[in-house]
């Protein structure tokens, strides 16, 4: 039968050979649009091929990546920045290239190159370069001190210097590699170099001309350019999407750095598109990398996508060679320093910022703040730990296993008379601890178990208990610094402290007044109140952060109309403490009003009126007939915002960001900091989870010990 041999042929034999690739990015707007048109072009071009692109959140990518690749559910292939290349190559997540580099300069082909190999086909780069609005800045600065000079000149007109995130290592860098200071040279990786303190030397200079816009973010960076405020910015590609389209804008290379001749080096990025190691069409992955990187699709993702693309001839072509953008960036490319690969860039950001920082609101000369920073740096990136012999843990815990089964049999079978009668509340009961189980038994066990394994570049190694001993015995650091357990478990207390006496005693006056007689208006006033608790507590955070900003903030415009100097709140414990009160407060204070209003609105009128009678004052009244019924409501009430008060991350993470130094930071945000800014340590992380889970056992405990003999 001729129609069954055609059938059995295109059902088997048609689909032989066609392939899937599926390709991850992190591209948004218009580079997102460019490439996913070019990828819909090449499945149409190529018989038996169909590429699938997929966009993964920027902030997420690398550690999805490296979740889902070596367990076979990652990309046929993917775009990211090299500066990963080293940990993806030790993890085996990448494969070599199979040709030589070329078509490309010299300095994107260094980015790429690791262990006496190229991974990867380069198809963009980016790096940071010198943004001008040609309406103020007639010639942009070709020197450092041609810079200073025109920088005061803005100053004295009443405009900000010169505007870019001064305090973040990335924006640092090209005068820190310019002096001589870069991380990575061939006697290792340090921080401490003379040139990166030569390079905190002239930061300083250019804050005592008060040439820099203090506490920069970028928001604030990108306010002042477009406003009109600032008409020289230091900024990447990206910025181009935040100027204001009726901004004469110009984009220059940045200056040469007259105390040394050499020019400013921000580091640059190259996005490859890398090939999985783990991929099932190595061959038609490559074919498509190097469609991709070629001269027309290169040419469209330059002119459509506006990305400074990594091929050297789309540079000849007149569309790109006419503009004056990508032409300048192309030019920056030239003297930009390539990403260290080396892993342990990613943990030098820290320590470093916290130099950048001490050195900027004068905490601390260059060399002192950099000396820090290298200890900080050498104990963040110390080898792991030991393996330790896990026969004796797996033993215990076979033992406490049995131990519990042997528990709940013994209870079942003396119960077993009652539940053989109430079988039917287990059946109702039962799913809500199934879920339970699956929801939160089972997660916390696995994180707990991770604490017992050292995490370094995709490998685990079993340490058993050596974070909990390090932890808590202080071996990385003093008991007094800022980065040990004991000093942020004082802060995290004294935290909550704080907090729950604040929302409390506001809450509590706010209801007292609100359940008043003589005022109109109630329900207004009870919605206004409740406002601060309705809105998300991120969007709030960031408000107040905005209002807590030492140049800009309403805050320290208010104590400046009324004659008190305006205060830098981040710059110490004390006053970034209270920004973080201020705003916990400011949110937290509602929920302990309704929980008031509530109780009080169950409080007979009748018992206050024969207090009054008894010539009891309001003082009175409140203390031996109102406080006392409140306590019920309210005891646990407070209990669980002092809960909720101890593992309030955002509040930390937002508004203070542990400044300064990490003197206002609490265990939960010290946690994740071990997990994702401190290379990676996901089991010292969980440890610090385990104890944060340890100490509010004994906090729940405790207070349940007390209520119930304050009820007995």
């Amino acid at each position: 039968m001729p129609w069954l041999l055609l059938l059995i042929l295109a059902l088997f034999g048609g689909t032989s050979h066609a392939q899937e690739l599926t390709l991850w990015h992190a591209y948004r707007g218009s580079e997102r649009a460019t490439l996913e048109s070019l990828l819909e072009a090449y499945s149409a071009e190529e018989n038996g091929i169909t590429v699938r692109a997929r966009a993964i959140p920027y902030d997420g990518f690398n550690t999805k990546l490296e979740a889902a690749g070596p367990r076979g559910h990652g990309p046929d292939l993917f775009i990211a920045a090299h500066e990963r290349l080293g940990s993806w190559v030790q993890q085996d997540l990448i494969r070599p290239n199979p040709e030589a580099l070329s078509g490309v300069s010299e300095t994107v082909e260094q980015a790429l190159f690791h262990d006496g190999q190229h991974y990867g086909t380069p198809l963009a780069f980016k790096t940071l370069a010198l943004f001008t609005n040609r309406a103020l800045i007639d010639t942009p600065p070709t020197t450092t001190n041609a810079l200073r000079d025109l920088a005061k000149t803005e100053r004295d007109a009443g405009r900000v210097g010169l505007a870019y995130q001064a305090t973040e290592p990335f924006f640092h860098a090209p005068w820190m590699n310019g002096f001589g200071g870069a991380l990575q040279k061939e006697d290792g990786f340090a921080l401490d170099r003379p040139g990166a303190v030569a390079a905190l030397e002239f930061l300083v200079d250019l804050q005592s001309d008060n040439l820099l816009v203090e506490e920069p973010t970028a928001v604030l960076v990108t306010q002042l350019f477009n406003e009109g405020q600032a008409g020289m910015v230091i900024n990447g590609p990206w910025f181009l999407g935040e100027v204001d389209p009726s901004i004469d804008l110009g984009v220059s290379p940045l200056p040469v750095i007259s105390e040394t001749g050499e020019a400013a080096q921000p580091y640059l990025t190259v996005e490859a598109l890398q090939v999985s190691a783990q991929t099932a069409h190595p061959e038609a992955a490559w074919r498509l990398a190097q469609w991709l990187s070629a001269e027309p699709a290169a040419l469209k993702r330059a002119v459509e996508g506006r990305q400074s693309v990594a091929t050297l001839s789309v540079y000849n072509h007149p569309s790109v060679a006419g503009d004056p953008v990508l032409m300048a960036f192309q030019a920056q490319q030239a003297s930009a320093l390539p990403m260290p690969t080396d892993d342990r860039m990613a943990a030098s950001w820290e320590p470093l910022a916290r130099a950048i920082r001490r050195v900027s609101r004068g905490a601390h000369s260059p060399s002192v703040a950099l000396a820090a920073a290298q200890t900080e740096f050498e104990v963040v990136t110390a080898p792991p730990p030991k393996p330790t012999n896990p026969t004796p843990y797996l033993v215990a815990a076979i033992a406490l296993v049995l131990a519990g089964l042997v528990f709940i049999a013994r209870r079942a079978w003396s119960a077993r008379a009652a539940i053989r009668e109430h079988a039917y509340a287990y059946a109702w009961v039962g799913p809500a601890a199934i879920s339970m189980l699956a929801l939160v038994v089972l997660p916390f066990t696995v994180g707990a178990a991770v604490s017992l394994f050292a995490h370094d570049n995709g490998q685990w190694t079993f340490v058993g208990l050596t974070h909990f001993w390090d932890i808590l015995l202080a071996r990385d650091w003093p008991i007094t610094s800022a980065l040990s357990f004991w000093f942020t478990l004082v802060v995290t207390v004294g935290w909550t402290l704080a907090n729950v006496v604040a929302h409390v005693a506001i809450g509590m006056a706010l209801a007292m007044v609100l359940r008043s007689p003589w005022l109109k208006l109630k329900g207004v006033y009870r919605v206004l109140l409740i406002l601060p608790w309705a809105i998300p507590n991120y969007i709030t955070a960031l408000i107040w952060k905005g209002m807590f900003h030492r140049q800009f903030g309403a805050i320290n415009a208010l104590l400046d109309a009324v004659g008190i100097e305006p205060i830098s709140w981040f710059s110490q414990f004390s006053t970034a403490f209270a920004a973080n009160l201020i705003t916990n407060t400011w949110l937290g204070f509602p929920f302990m009003m309704v929980v008031t209003l509530g109780a009080l609105a169950a409080i007979p009128r009748d018992l206050e009126a024969a207090a009054s009678l008894d010539g009891a004052s309001g003082w009175q009244q409140f203390r031996h007939v109102t406080w006392p019924l409140l306590k019920p409501a309210l005891l646990p009430a407070i209990i669980l915002g002092s809960i909720w008060t101890f593992n309030m991350f955002n509040i930390i993470y937002l508004v203070s960001a542990g400044e300064p130094d990490g003197g206002t930071e609490i265990l939960i945000s010290e946690a994740y900091r071990w997990a994702f800014t401190r290379g990676h340590r996901y089991g010292y992380a969980s440890a610090y989870a385990v104890l944060i889970f340890g100490v509010l056992v004994m906090y729940s405990k405790g207070t349940d010990k007390w209520l119930s003999r304050r009820a007995a």
